[in-house]
């Protein structure tokens, strides 16, 4: 069931990169100038800090999105996260992602976001249970937010979710994007 499930994540990616390199090839021939394309591209993304008991984690995840119209955007992100807990484990997380967002109102924002996630887990001695662990962990994100200015704040759901390899303990998730 892993296995399908892999390769029905890597075919979402490609699919995805796909689409998002022709739709912006597409759209590419009504940019005149270099100024054209930059007033489209936004950049912003994520901060996150979460400490106590001996516990740390943090994370960053800047974004680049650009914007075809007001209703329909994508971008690119890359994702960062370190975890520890005293006594217990070590985590790192690399990737990278691909979002495509619709507003089909102002306010309401939806979107659509895949990871690709590098997850090397390093549990201390103790825990002969639990095993050091390297692997790669596709996420496909499905979600809805309310957007004011340039932020937006919402929920959003991995369709993919596996709750022996996710580096998240539930599939539901909250977020907040900030762009500039």
């Amino acid at each position: 069931m892993i296995k399908f499930r892999l390769k029905t994540a890597k075919k979402i990616i490609l699919t995805s990169v796909l689409l998002w390199f022709f739709t912006f090839s597409l759209n590419a021939q009504d940019i005149s100038n270099e100024d054209g394309f930059w007033q489209n591209v936004q950049f912003g993304g994520g901060l996150g800090l979460n400490f106590g008991d001996g516990f740390f984690s943090g994370a960053i995840a800047p974004n680049a999105l650009y914007n075809f119209s007001p209703y329909v955007a994508t971008g690119i992100g890359l994702n960062f996260q370190y975890s520890s807990q005293r006594d217990v484990f070590k985590s790192t997380v690399v990737g990278g992602s691909v979002i495509g967002l619709f507003n089909p109102y102002r306010e309401l924002q939806l979107s659509t976001e895949i990871e690709q996630l590098y997850v090397n887990r390093d549990f201390d001695e103790q825990f002969v249970s639990n095993v050091d662990d390297s692997y790669w962990y596709p996420a496909l994100f499905l979600g809805a937010g309310y957007r004011s200015g340039n932020v937006t704040f919402g929920i959003r759901y991995d369709v993919l979710y596996d709750e022996d390899k996710s580096i998240q303990n539930q599939a539901w998730m909250p977020f907040v994007r900030f762009w500039f």
